[in-house]
């Protein structure tokens, strides 16, 4: 008898220890939880974390997370309105702000990240396609460069960057953010942002953006060409002027110098005349025979020759000059 009512308190303890282990379960940081029974859920999300209770084998918890998921696209192909074809690379960054709901809804993360897929895809597109490439580029308070940053732009994509346009990135992604929480709030979501990761030309379009570049690039370097080679035609004509008249100044100096010499010699041989005219004559005969002959030169004169007369005074009766 009394092991009997042994085994039975044991028994009794027993599913106490069950029935506490199964009603009781813990919530962790960060996390939120629905207790649902036979799939439904029951009561309010739990949002503490803590120890927390619920009816034994009839009832289940399931856990979700509070914080910030992330959400990324694959890029799509998209035209944008001048009609250019880009590819356009979404992020997104989101929250369960209703535990019920969003179990009601999409079940699990993986289905939430489907259901963004197709809201945010649809939103993106509808804005792509409905703004200029400009817009999607460039900043509303984005200012036009001055100056030196203007002088390597063609004049067609001058016009193109002065430009005003009605909006500009920020803003386009502004109106995708208000777009796609205008539907997701029922799925138990809360779309905290939205961004552009990346946009790039479609292959067919890039080939064509990539030409054009080197389009412009090789009209720049040919006008860099042309003005270097004005420049150096201007400076080798200063360049020869500044030589022909440093070489007139020069030849007009020599011819000066020469002149002012020859009246020189011309007065000083005036004076040697002036002074002994035979001495003058007898100097300058010596000074012709020095420029007129060398060891080599065979000179044939006449007995009765004025350029021999020195020289047949000199040794006279002896030598004989042909």
């Amino acid at each position: 008898m009394k092991f009997t009512l042994k085994a039975v308190i044991i028994a009794i303890a027993v599913v106490i220890v069950i029935a506490l282990y199964g009603g009781l379960y813990t919530l962790e940081e960060g996390l939120q939880a629905i207790v649902v029974q036979f799939g439904r859920p029951v009561g309010e999300p739990v949002t503490q974390a803590g120890l927390h209770m619920k009816l034994p084998f009839v009832q289940e918890v399931r856990r979700f997370e509070k914080r910030l998921l992330v959400w990324d696209g694959d890029p799509n192909q998209v035209p944008t309105k001048g009609r250019e074809f880009i590819w356009v690379d979404t992020t997104a960054r989101w929250r369960i702000a209703d535990a019920k709901k969003f179990l009601e809804n999409v079940a699990s993360e993986e289905g939430a990240q489907s259901r963004l897929n197709d809201i945010l895809d649809s939103v993106v597109r509808d804005q792509v396609s409905s703004s200029e490439l400009v817009e999607l580029v460039r900043s509303a308070s984005w200012e036009v460069p001055e100056g030196e940053a203007l002088k390597e732009i063609p004049k067609e994509r001058e016009e193109e960057l002065k430009r005003e346009i009605a909006r500009g990135r920020e803003e386009i992604t502004r109106t995708i953010l208000t777009e796609a929480r205008k539907i997701i709030p029922q799925y138990g979501i809360e779309l905290v942002d939205v961004r552009i990761k990346r946009l790039d030309y479609v292959e067919s379009v890039r080939e064509k953006v990539y030409e054009r570049m080197i389009s412009e690039r090789k009209r720049i370097a040919a006008q860099f060409r042309s003005e270097g080679e004005g420049r150096s035609a201007e400076i080798l004509g200063t360049m020869e002027k500044e030589l022909r008249q440093i070489r007139s100044t020069a030849y007009r100096r020599v011819q000066e110098v020469q002149g002012e010499a020859d009246a020189e010699a011309t007065q000083i041989y005036g004076q040697a005349y002036n002074k002994n005219a035979e001495f003058y004559a007898f100097l300058r005969t010596l000074e012709s025979y020095k420029e007129k002959t060398n060891k080599n030169s065979v000179l044939i004169l006449t007995t009765d020759s004025d350029f021999y007369q020195y020289i047949k005074q000199a040794s006279p009766g002896k030598g004989r000059v042909r």
